[in-house]
């Protein structure tokens, strides 16, 4: 995340995907990412939450989809 250091291990995801069926073809139609963040306490969590509500608009692959599959997600923040 740009200016808050998190090691690579204290960051995680988990991606769920809801697929549908039309005329015969597999469609992926929502994408939900839940992120885990294990942060040291002087960590400004008023980045992380700015980093996470803007993310994405800012995601190159989420900007790609946004107008076929609907993204969603949630983040459980964590103190070391």
């Amino acid at each position: 995340m740009r200016k808050v250091r998190i090691p690579d291990d204290d960051i995680s995801c988990r991606v769920e995907g809801r697929n549908e069926i039309e005329d015969g073809i597999v469609l992926l139609k929502e994408i939900h990412v839940h992120y885990t963040m294990h942060l040291p306490p002087e960590t400004d969590t008023a980045k992380v939450d700015r980093a996470l509500e803007t993310h994405i608009g800012k995601c190159p692959t989420a900007q790609s989809i946004k107008d076929a599959v609907k993204i969603t997600w949630t983040a459980d923040i964590v103190a070391r």
